[in-house]
């Protein structure tokens, strides 16, 4: 029988090796030399483009993409926005746990501003929570806002504004339970 003793000095041996042991990450291993940066990587000529789409954040434009969503049509109508550029049908993200969803507000009716528009044809979206900020997803629940005078609409930039002027009672919003995936490319004060 083994003594406590003796699996104390063997565990006290084995703590102290990994303790004083460099990190994983920093023990080179024989002939291999570091890559360094990868600096100058092109993508494949034949690499499939994901068209950026205009929004706004914290009342600054961002670009994103849309991926995927939970709902037939909002794909078809974002894939035919995107010039055919195929936004995927994945039903499974309608049961996503809340806690994995960030809002984005989707107009729908109100300002039409020259350039960029939104999927319905009216101001681009508005995402709360962008990367770095605490909530952020690329999950975004649907909220779509429609103004209820719409001649008296003008163009909101933040999530913020939007909650304002719900509280103002100049819009109201309805949560469809549709989901997309939107990854944002740029972000205030980030980018990709």
């Amino acid at each position: 029988m083994i003594s406590m003793r003796k699996i104390s000095g063997v565990a006290f041996v084995f703590l102290t090796a990994l303790m004083t042991a460099p990190p994983a990450g920093a023990q080179e291993m024989k002939g291999m030399k570091s890559m360094g940066r990868m600096e100058g990587m092109a993508s494949p000529p034949n690499a499939p483009v994901v068209p950026a789409v205009t929004g706004y954040s914290e009342g600054k434009t961002i670009l994103f993409i849309h991926t995927e969503t939970s709902d037939r049509k909002i794909a078809k109508l974002l894939t035919d926005m995107m010039g055919g550029s195929p936004v995927l049908l994945v039903p499974s993200l309608a049961k996503a746990p809340k806690a994995m969803l960030a809002r984005v507000y989707v107009f729908t009716n109100g300002a039409k501003p020259r350039g960029a528009m939104g999927p319905l044809g009216y101001q681009p979206d508005v995402f709360e929570n962008p990367p770095g900020s605490p909530g952020y997803s690329p999950l975004r629940k649907i909220v779509m806002v429609t103004w209820k005078n719409a001649a008296s609409a003008r163009i909101l930039k933040s999530a913020g504004k939007v909650e304002e002027a719900v509280k103002t009672g100049e819009i109201k919003t309805s949560e469809p339970g549709i989901v997309v995936n939107m990854p944002m490319l740029t972000w205030p004060g980030g980018k990709r």
